[in-house]
Formats: structure tokens, sequence, C-alpha cells
């Protein structure tokens, strides 16, 4: 029953986030190449499922190490040349604020319940699959904490500098409104215009890449883990229990692309928001899987009838709240908390875990604080 719920929760979500992944792809190709919305998402589509379906995992994890140095060159130099070609900081800021001052205070307009909702995004880190995956393919404890202040560094650089080219991309197209039709039309089109307006063909181009490099290392490991999904939890189980293991290859590649195929019909609309799409995604994820991963190696009381109430409250709870939006709530928050309760009630309602299990969590935790 864990893996059919973990499957169910990973292929609901995993293709409304494919689907964000899609529509970036999409208006990339379609700012870039000046060609329709619905052809420029297949292209985008189609250049990420050839490598995934081909390479699996290590294709996957290799190209996701040069398309991350891609995307932190691009996030840090745009921004810094944008601040150039306006003048200086103090011009980009006495231009923002003769904007708008309330630009420049980060809590104008919003109360308490929209502050939590943002800070809420960090639960969301918790419980997504394709991040974990990574941690999973460690070798190592050791391997484990260079990860962490390799990942954490890597994070706050890129962040920042995408906060960074929106801040100051409001400077420049309030100095240049001629060329500022794009981003009106759509403001998450504003790195693309900075890209092609500020460099030079051919460095432009690379910059750009960096937005595919980042839908690409994305969207294929987001395709693997729901092929891994169907082959691993549903179809080895349940249907094929003696298949082999080119079997099972060749049955993830016709889910990779089956998945694809759901994600680009979900994208077909040109009006989705990317980030609409997956604050859905990543709100589900982080209520079903959060709490489960974190109660897990916190308290060796939890029991597999917990994990399972957990998961299914989490996701049920995402999927209900996100169609209401009360309070304005975002939904992770209620998920979260629903979760983490109907865990803990279940497991204390049942039997204690075995002493084997007990015994391989204590185990397990000296190990990690000798490390």
């Amino acid at each position: 029953m864990l893996r059919i719920i973990s499957a169910l929760v990973i292929l609901t979500f995993f293709t409304i986030y494919c689907a964000s992944g899609v529509v970036a792809g999409g208006m990339l190709f379609e700012s870039t190449f000046h060609i329709p919305y619905h052809e420029a998402m297949i292209y985008g589509a189609l250049a990420t499922i050839a490598y995934t379906f081909l390479g699996g995992f290590l294709a996957v994890s290799w190209t996701d190490t040069v398309q991350a140095t891609l995307m932190i060159f691009a996030l840090i130099l745009t921004p810094i040349i944008v601040i150039f070609s306006i003048g200086g900081i103090d011009t980009s800021i006495a231009i923002i604020k003769a904007k708008d001052p309330s630009y420049l205070d980060m809590f104008k307009g919003l109360d308490f319940i929209a502050i939590i909702s943002l800070l809420a995004w960090g639960l969301g880190y918790f419980g997504q699959p394709h991040i974990l995956a990574r941690f999973m393919a460690a070798d190592s404890n050791q391997t484990i904490r260079k990860a962490r202040r390799i990942g954490m560094t890597w994070m706050i650089l890129c962040l920042g500098g995408t906060v960074a080219v929106g801040f100051f991309g409001i400077a420049y197209f309030e100095m240049n409104p001629a060329q500022a039709g794009a981003v009106t039309a759509k403001n998450e089109r504003i790195f693309m215009e900075l890209a092609s307006l500020l460099f030079n063909p051919w460095i432009a181009g690379i910059l750009l890449s960096a937005i595919l490099a980042a839908v690409m290392s994305t969207l294929s490991c987001q395709l693997l883990v729901c092929a891994s999904a169907l082959t691993e939890d549903l179809y080895k189980p349940f249907i094929r229990k003696g298949a082999s293991q080119k079997e099972l290859v060749w049955v993830g590649r016709g889910m990779v692309l089956l998945v694809a195929i759901i994600a680009i019909f979900l994208a077909r609309d040109p009006n989705n928001k990317v980030l609409d799409l997956v604050s859905n995604a990543w709100a589900g994820f982080g209520a079903a899987f959060g709490p489960v991963i974190l109660i897990s190696v916190m308290w060796k009381r939890m029991t597999r009838n917990g994990a399972f109430a957990g998961m299914l409250i989490g996701a049920l709870t995402v999927l209900v709240w996100m169609q209401y939006k009360w309070f304005g709530l975002y939904e992770i928050i209620p998920g979260f908390i629903f979760a983490s309760i109907a865990i803990v009630a279940i497991s204390l309602m049942g039997k204690e875990p075995s002493k084997e299990n007990q015994q391989r969590f204590d185990e397990a935790e000296t190990q990690y604080r000798n490390t």
C-alpha cells in the first residue's frame, strides 16, 4: 500500500510539475526563435525527452552538473550587466523608487497569512522526490555533508541572482519602455528579454541556454522518478513480478514518453504560468512526503500505517485546499500540519515498530552523529 499511494502521489503531482517545465521550455523557444507557442513547446519537450529516454539516471546526473554551472553563471552575470547598463546600483534603486516606492519594501501589501505562506515554500524541500533522489545516490555520509554545502551555496547564489534579475529588470525597462512590450505581456520572460537585449548574440545564446538547462535538469529528473514509480512500484510488484532488467528499462522508457505526452497536453494553454503550476506540485510533494521523511529520521516510534496515513492525508489536503484557497493560505501549510498529526496519531494507535527496526534506527542515528 505504501508503494501504491506513493506512486500515485508522484504521478499526480509530477505530471503537473512536468507541465511547468514544458511551459517554460515553450516560452524560451517561442521568444528565441519566434515560432508559435504550441510548436515551441513540443521542441522544448523533445530536447529533454531525447536524452532522458536514452541515457537514464547517469546521463541526467552528469548533464545536471554542466547545467547547474551554466545556470549559476547566467544568473550572476545578468543582473551585474543590467546594473552597469543603467548606471550603477544607486541609479537603479532611484529609478525603481520613482516608479513605485513599494518595490523597495519587501513586506508592502503582505499580511501575516501572506508572509507565512511565502515562508512555507521552504517546507516543500523535504518532500521533493527529484531532490531526494540526488541525496539517495550519495555513496557515504561524508558525501552527504559535502553535497549539503555545495547545494546550499548553489541555491543561495542562484535564488539571489534570480531575484536580482527581476528587481533590477524593473529599472531597465522603466528606462527603456520601448523594449518592454514582451515583458509587459508576460513578466516571466524578463530574463530572456534582458539576455537578448544586453549581450552579444553569441553570449546571449549561452545565457538563454541556461533556461533550457534549468528546464532540462528538472524535467528530466521528474520524468525519471515518474518512470521509476510506474515500473518499480506498480509494474514489477503487481503486473510482472519476474520481469527482467532489460524489460524494466524499456517499460521505464515507455513511461517517460507517456508522462511527457500528458505533461505536454496540460501545458498546451499559452496563458499557463510556470510559477502557478510549480506551486501546486511543490505543495503536494511537500505535504505528502515531507512529514514522512522528517518524522521517520527523528522519531523511531513511527509506523508503516502512520506513514501511509501521512502521505494520504497530506496529498488529499493539498488537492482540496488548492481548489478553494481558504483564508488565502498556501496549501502546503494545512497539508503539512494535518499529515504530521495523522502520522503521530496513527503511529501511537498501533503497535510499536519491531525491536529490529528500532535498533536499526539507533544504529543509523549513531553513525550519523559520529560522521
